[in-house]
């Protein structure tokens, strides 16, 4: 048997790329081929691809208090289905150019929730929906103190409008587990948190 990857990024052709719209976000349209399995190659073909930049989320969690904190806004992707498009989510932001993924965790949590971490954990970075967009998130969990944690966040020039949750980590992750709660980086990091708890408790006390 074959093993996976046996293919690299070299051996993708573009035959042609082109912006077809831009705006808050990028639009291309790529014309590509590339080599089968079979052996053959693929007849050239065109996709649509959603040019995002990279993003960085992070979990705050108080290790003491056994609580994080989640952020509920409003999200227009959400609209149409039978559900809130009020969201509950990780703090999270786009991350600048140049600019370190840790150091987007702690500027996007003093702005959207008013936190600090004395701790970043790596959690893992993944691709966001590789089909059709760009985007990788890099993903965190943060100790922090859920202490006075809570109240109204957000930059209005961007027209954000954030409520900052102090949850129990059972409770949350009781969320996750009846669909309450329903968007990838929140699902992976509570998820995870799940299954490090423990070792992470007795680490960062």
């Amino acid at each position: 048997m074959t093993k996976p990857f046996q293919f690299k990024a070299s051996d993708v052709t573009i035959e042609k790329r082109e912006t077809v719209f831009r705006g808050f976000f990028q639009m291309d349209k790529l014309w590509l081929t590339h080599p089968r399995f079979d052996g053959r190659t693929m007849p050239e073909f065109s996709r649509e691809l959603f040019v995002r930049g990279d993003a960085t989320c992070v979990l705050p969690y108080d290790p003491e208090r056994d609580e994080v904190v989640l952020l509920e806004q409003f999200r227009p992707g959400a609209l149409g289905r039978d559900q809130s498009p009020w969201l509950l989510e990780l703090v999270a932001g786009m991350n600048e150019n140049g600019e370190h993924s840790e150091d987007v965790a702690r500027r996007e949590a003093e702005e959207e929730a008013g936190l600090s971490f004395s701790k970043l954990e790596k959690i893992c970075n993944y691709l966001v929906s590789p089909g059709g967009t760009t985007e990788m998130v890099y993903l965190y969990c943060g100790k922090t103190s859920t202490e006075s944690a809570g109240g109204l966040y957000g930059l209005e020039d961007e027209h954000e409008d954030i409520r900052a949750h102090v949850v129990s980590a059972d409770e949350a992750i009781t969320m996750v587990n009846d669909g309450r709660i329903n968007n990838a980086a929140a699902i992976i990091a509570l998820q995870w948190l799940q299954i490090n708890r423990p070792a992470l408790r007795a680490g960062w006390q």
